[in-house]
């Protein structure tokens, strides 16, 4: 599958299923890391804070709950599950850049949310069968060169009963949204992106939601992979859609 209109240009993100898929994009969110966060303000108006509480009320996670929030980039997912678990449970956070990392540490320290931050390959996440409550995936799915095996991943690390959060971009299908949608996210946030220094990374992002699994089509994969009670939330006018699914007791 391509995650690029012309994936063989110079500059260009390569096909999904190439071996250097990873590596261009392991290497994109190394660029990106330091503007990373004001890019996500700007690109959602401050409402991806919200939606990530929304992906933390679906895990379902409680006092004492151990989770795992995979492709955390700077950690805001991951400290939003530490406010909500509280000092008693265990929060990890994983990715594969190590600059996100070093602002998701960073970020943990300065608001006294502590969390276990470290590298991590999202197709072979380095933890036990049933280690986790919850695993939590926000932004990030869309960036997993095999969703279906990134899925089997996270879904092999929860325990029974555990919860399977997916946080993600849609492409809302009603006008006059779709039409706003289209206006924004294909042509001006790539020039926000070439404001910020890295228009390849910013262009990459719309490619990578046009060509991301429809929300019915991603509730399919998760039943496929074994979650029972499989449902989305749509949030921001179908912008936003939390999947969340139940691994069987």
């Amino acid at each position: 599958m391509s995650v690029s209109p012309d994936p063989e240009a110079e500059g260009g993100i390569p096909q999904r299923d190439s071996e250097e898929f990873a590596d261009q994009v392991r290497g994109m969110f190394d660029r990106i890391a330091g503007v990373y966060d004001l890019m996500n303000s700007a690109m959602t108006a401050g409402l991806h804070h919200e939606w990530r509480q929304r992906a933390v009320e679906r895990a379902e996670v409680r006092r004492g709950s151990d989770a795992l929030d995979v492709c955390c980039g700077t950690g805001d997912l991951a400290l939003e599950l530490r406010r909500q678990i509280g000092a008693d449970g265990r929060v990890v956070g994983c990715d594969f850049s190590e600059p996100m990392l070093e602002l998701a540490r960073r970020k943990s320290g300065d608001e006294d949310l502590p969390v276990e931050f470290g590298w991590a390959d999202a197709l072979d996440l380095p933890y036990g069968d049933g280690s986790f409550d919850a695993v939590t995936i926000g932004f990030g799915a869309r960036n997993l060169a095999d969703l279906d095996r990134g899925i089997a991943e996270m879904a092999r690390v929860l325990r029974p009963e555990g919860r399977l959060v997916i946080l993600e971009i849609s492409r809302p299908q009603r006008q006059p949204l779709a039409g706003f949608y289209s206006l924004w996210f294909d042509r001006l946030v790539p020039v926000l992106g070439s404001l910020a220094g890295d228009p390849e990374a910013y262009s990459y992002l719309p490619d990578s939601v046009r060509t991301f699994p429809e929300p019915e089509r991603l509730a399919a994969k998760l039943d496929a992979g074994g979650l029972t009670d499989v449902r989305w939330l749509l949030l921001a006018g179908g912008i936003i859609a939390i999947h969340s699914g139940t691994k069987p007791a």
